[in-house]
């Protein structure tokens, strides 16, 4: 048996269909040929190497087969004997393993050997093309000497246990990854033996393969392999497979599993050893596939060689960079701004970028760390005067913009037991972290989907924020609680402040997704010190008094009690609908005395809501298309006359198509249509335009 064979291969034989065809009766029938145990174990040695097989591939065959179900007697040999058994059945001319199959049954093994190569090629590449790919299945028992495996943690489809990415940050998920040809071949080689949590050991009673019966052919020829070989190994699902096609690769893998099971028998002694059919059988297969056998050798070892280099150029063993550009062009197509002027039409270009460090110590954990830039400041700030509107990707509102490079996002995420995950925020998080916002398709967090903030999501989510602790624990698959607390605050020790005693949100959300198309969240908020930054100014009354001409720099103390309920429906592919509705109860905590007036405490009732349709994949496959009717947060009651409400109701109308241009670019053209801005019907629309291009890698 050739050498190369055991120290070449490393991919399943799970697949021994056509073995056992061909030798199923003899080694039901036969007597086993009984060969002396040593004290020293010798390798076995047949002379039919794949160099051999290659060159006699094409020579004539004289030789009459020898029946496989002839009832052949063999003395008892000694290992002299034994090698001259060998070295007779190596030079013996032996016709190809299809003219034996004289049973029904056999005729697999003979369909199997239809696409031979005529001659095995000289030489074997690694860039030799192989055209079917080879299901990595559990190996029945493979040699010492085989070559190691791929890393499992180079598939690039599929990280080592990645944790659930957080989706306000650069979500993986969300953004196509460009992967090498290296990782794909790397990917195709272990896909389906990687994908498995509990792969197939060997098999040790053919009862254990579920889809093979008593009734079937295959029982009786299964059962003698398993029985006097154990080189018989099921799928990873504990299935055997016998009803469909298998590719020569396969069958060579399985070969190449019983051939090393053999050798192991007779290094080691055993009385249970082959009859002369038997090992004539293996014989001439190791001959017929030679070819297919060198070749995985060689896919094997090009594919450990580029392993190796990747580890040994690897940014880090732990971590992960990832990192999104934005470049936006912007601009007011025309409109009036929340105090009745004409809003400023001037163009403006800008850009964020983040650059998330995603660090794992035990593969199911995630630390992330991001830098940020932000250089576009906001329209509330400069045009508008109204957080209505107001973009995603940049300065925020009511912010101003600069270049300078911060610390954005820190945190910890690790699994407790196998349902709950926590996670630790240490700076600037978010509700989208720890609990599903319900919005997919225009939840990007500013890089693809929606481009406005009220778009995004539930305008309840951005009641919190800042430092704190989440949780998600999850109750079976279709049920999901997420509970969070955020302060805003936490790392300020003075008075008023600090994680207990400053600005906090407080969240709790179930989410119900009843299958994969559709989930529903109802969720609830309790703050205190914060506002949406969405909607009008009146609902943003504690940190806009000056846009009622308060004169005043001090921000009322306020909390608040939200409610609201979120909905998606994927009808089709390319068709999905969904929608939120909100309610918050915000509470005026103080009375507030300016030179220019006074506020009274007091309650505001505030509602928002939106529609939104989605069109995955129009014209293009990875495209999105996307439209949203809501109304933007909206004082529709106050308790006092100090309070203001909203007489009228503006209507947020948002429409884009994000086209991707390839796995790491898309451009996203959109318009936001705002009716009555500040719903005050008496400004005029305002229409904002925007050129979004995404960059990720």
């Amino acid at each position: 048996m050739s050498k190369f064979l055991w120290k070449g291969l490393l991919v399943s034989p799970a697949v021994l269909a056509a073995t056992l065809v061909v030798s199923a009766t003899a080694l039901a029938a036969e007597q086993p040929v009984e060969i002396a145990a040593t004290g020293q174990a010798h390798q076995l040695q047949l002379p039919a190497a794949a160099t051999e097989a290659a060159k006699s591939e094409t020579a004539a065959v004289t030789a009459e087969p020898a029946p496989l179900a002839s009832n052949l007697t063999v003395e008892t040999i000694d290992e002299k004997e034994t090698a001259n058994l060998y070295e007779g059945l190596a030079n013996e001319p032996i016709p190809p393993v299809a003219e034996q199959a004289k049973a029904p049954e056999n005729a697999v093994a003979a369909d199997l050997s239809e696409t031979k190569p005529a001659v095995a090629p000289a030489n074997l590449s690694a860039q030799q093309p192989v055209p079917e790919q080879i299901p990595a299945v559990a190996p029945a028992n493979l040699s010492e000497t085989q070559p190691a495996v791929a890393p499992a943690n180079l598939n690039a489809e599929k990280p080592i246990a990645q944790p659930e990415q957080i989706s306000q940050s650069t979500d993986p998920s969300a953004q196509p990854q460009a992967q090498s040809n290296l990782l794909e071949q790397i990917n195709q080689y272990s896909a389906e033996d990687s994908s498995s949590e509990d792969p197939a050991g060997q098999v040790t009673s053919v009862s254990q393969l579920s889809d093979v019966r008593p009734t079937d052919w295959a029982f009786q020829a299964l059962q003698s392999l398993v029985e006097r070989y154990g080189c018989i190994a099921g799928y990873p699902d504990g299935t055997f497979r016998g009803n469909r096609a298998m590719t020569r690769y396969e069958f060579a893998a399985g070969l190449n599993a019983c051939l090393d099971k053999v050798s192991e028998l007779i290094q080691g002694g055993s009385r249970n050893l082959a009859t002369r059919e038997d090992l004539a059988s293996v014989q001439r297969l190791q001959e017929e596939f030679a070819a297919e056998l060198a070749t995985l050798r060689g896919r094997v070892d090009v594919l450990e060689a580029r392993a190796s280099e990747l580890e040994a150029n690897q940014f880090s063993t732990t971590t992960k960079l990832n990192g999104e550009v934005i470049f936006a062009l912007t601009g007011i197509a025309g409109g009036e701004d929340a105090e009745g002027r004409e809003a400023d039409k001037t163009t403006a270009f800008g850009s964020r970028v983040r650059l998330n460090f995603d660090t794992s110590f035990s593969g199911e954990d995630l630390l992330r760390t991001r830098l940020q830039v932000l250089n576009l400041g906001s329209f509330s700030t400069n045009n508008t005067k109204t957080a209505e509107g107001e973009l995603r990707f940049n300065a925020g509102p009511f912010g101003e913009a600069s270049n300078t490079v911060g610390l954005d996002a820190l945190l910890y995420q690790f699994p407790l037991g196998k349902s709950t995950t926590v996670i630790l925020e240490a700076n600037a998080g978010a509700a989208d972290d720890f609990t599903n916002t319900v919005n997919p398709y225009f939840d990007g967090d500013g890089g693809s989907g929606a481009l406005s903030n009220f778009g995004t999501r539930n305008p309840i989510y951005y009641l919190t924020g800042g430092s704190g602790i989440a949780l998600r624990h999850q109750f079976g698959e279709k049920l999901e609680l997420s509970l969070g607390y955020l302060a805003g605050n936490a790392a300020n020790p003075t008075r008023g402040n600090g994680l207990f005693n400053g600005s906090y949100g407080g969240l709790a959300q179930l989410t119900f997704k009843p299958n994969d198309n559709m989930a529903l969240g109802l969720t609830y908020v309790n703050s205190y010190n914060f506002v949406t930054g969405t909607g009008s100014n009146a609902s943003n009354f504690p940190v806009r008094l000056g846009s009622f001409g308060l004169d005043s720099d001090s921000n009322l103390p306020v909390s608040s009690n939200s409610y609201g309920a979120q909905a998606s429906w994927r009808l089709n592919r390319r068709f999905a609908i969904g929608g939120w509705a909100g309610y918050t109860n915000q509470r005026i905590l103080s009375n507030l005395a300016t030179p220019t007036g006074s506020v009274q405490r007091g309650d505001q009732k505030i509602w928002n809501w939106a529609v939104t349709l989605a069109f995955p994949d129009l014209l293009k496959e990875g495209n999105v298309a996307g439209i949203l009717v809501g109304m933007e947060p909206r004082v529709t009651s106050s308790t006092n006359r100090t309070l203001p409400e909203d007489k009228d109701t503006s209507l947020h109308v948002e429409g884009f198509y994000q086209f991707k241009l390839s796995d790491n670019i898309s451009v996203t053209p959109g318009v936001i249509w705002l009716t009555a801005p500040d719903h005050n019907k008496d400004n005029s629309d305002l229409v904002i335009g925007v050129i979004r291009t995404t960059f990720t890698f």
